[in-house]
């Protein structure tokens, strides 16, 4: 292979891979240098001179001539009289012998490893700037489309063909993916696996939610309403709490927009997810009021020190407060930052419900207490919230709770 030859192929590769040119001299010439010290050790006398346009190479040499019986004749950067004059005759000692080295003095094992090397250092490069070109945008929105969809993963392309992934625990529970259609979804992290960068997208990310808003309420875009925390139970419910700093723009009026028209593109692309926008204010009962939203609270006791909450409320509004399967004290526990307790206002119990205290026969009394201790004093209020809640907000093993919920649903068979 000649030198233009090598030159144009390696050319035209990088510019397939969109290398800029000063980055794809500066791989040939490293390349190149990497060959010279192989072969004469010491590279600092040669010069290497690229026009990757054109193809060109020339690497010259330049020695220093010495007499014939010089104490320096064996430095790298020396040459004998006798020698330089083989060059060219008339040399003398003292100047300056610049000699042009042919890429076939390597030979063709070296020309080949080169050739190599090149392509790998562009293959290299072209990961790097795919790495670094992800790790700048992390936590924005792209779009992909969708080739392949794996049990523990769904594939993607971007505008570029790069690989791109949302594993299962980045995804929607009830997102459905068919090759071919586009999905949009936040840079969520970059790893490098193997060598090769692993880009990582999320649609349940709280940040996602984020920036949907930016591009569905130009309010959020450019600042004029900040978006100061965002909770989600992906695919089921959301609460964000929006605050803005100019009297005259009603912030969540402003997200939700006329008749819904702006929190409905963002329901659907998160499969209808209830999405709860709430005034964000630095007054803690009143945040705490919001953030239970839509029930009604009577009071609240709040303890700083242990990070809980106690709201009273109506027995009419506790189902409220809890929500389906805990989802609303839950949302809410995590956005305002502190463990909500419910309790209810009277202790009149409705026809309906029983008081806790009336299976003290069939649950021992320390569990009856366990679970006034986070606000349940009936039946109801403890069927109201799923197992994995209630394993989460008291002390109770799995299997004690089990027994509870057994006890507590045959009342009502």
């Amino acid at each position: 292979m000649d030198t233009s030859t090598l030159i144009e192929s390696f050319a035209d590769f990088a510019k397939q891979k969109n290398i800029d040119r000063p980055t794809m001299i500066r791989i040939l010439e490293d390349v190149f240098r990497n060959m010279i010290r192989k072969k004469y050790i010491e590279d600092d006398n040669f010069d290497i001179i690229v026009n990757a346009d054109k193809g060109d190479l020339e690497i010259w040499r330049f020695r220093e001539i010495v007499d014939d019986d010089s104490e320096d004749i064996w430095d790298h950067d020396k040459i004998s009289l006798t020698d330089a004059r083989q060059i060219e005759p008339d040399f003398e000692v003292g100047e300056e012998v610049a000699e042009e080295i042919h890429l076939e003095d390597f030979g063709r094992r070296a020309v080949t490893t080169a050739r190599q090397t090149l392509m790998q250092k562009v293959k290299d490069l072209e990961k790097d700037i795919l790495y670094q070109k992800y790790k700048d945008i992390v936590g924005e929105i792209i779009t992909g489309e969708v080739y392949q969809v794996l049990s523990r993963e769904v594939l993607l392309t971007d505008s570029e063909g790069n690989e791109i992934s949302i594993p299962r625990g980045e995804q929607i529970p009830k997102d459905r993916y068919r090759k071919g259609e586009n999905v949009k979804a936040v840079v969520h992290k970059v790893d490098m696996v193997n060598g090769s960068p692993k880009i990582i997208l999320s649609r349940t990310s709280p940040v996602f939610l984020e920036r949907l808003f930016e591009q569905e309420v130009p309010e959020v875009y450019d600042g004029l309403i900040t978006i100061k925390k965002v909770v989600r139970e992906p695919g089921e419910r959301a609460k964000v709490a929006v605050e803005s700093y100019d009297d005259r723009i009603d912030p969540v009026g402003a997200c939700v927009g006329m008749k819904g028209s702006r929190i409905h593109a963002i329901v659907r692309e998160l499969q209808n997810e209830n999405i709860d926008v709430i005034n964000f204010t630095e007054n803690l009962e009143l945040y705490i009021q919001r953030a239970l939203s839509p029930a009604k609270i009577v009071s609240i006791k709040i303890d700083k020190e242990n990070s809980r909450v106690a709201v009273y409320l109506k027995p009419d509004q506790v189902s409220l407060a809890i929500g389906k399967g805990g989802l609303n004290i839950k949302l809410a526990s995590r956005l305002v930052g502190m463990e909500i307790d419910v309790f209810r206002e009277t202790d009149e119990l409705q026809e309906e419900d029983v008081d806790l205290d009336e299976f003290s026969d069939e649950i021992e009394s320390w569990v009856i207490d366990e679970l006034k201790r986070i606000g349940l004093d009936t039946a109801k209020s403890v069927l109201n919230l799923n197992k994995e809640e209630l394993v989460r907000r008291t002390d109770l093993e799995e299997e004690t709770v089990d027994g509870i919920l057994t006890v507590l649903k045959r009342e009502f068979e």
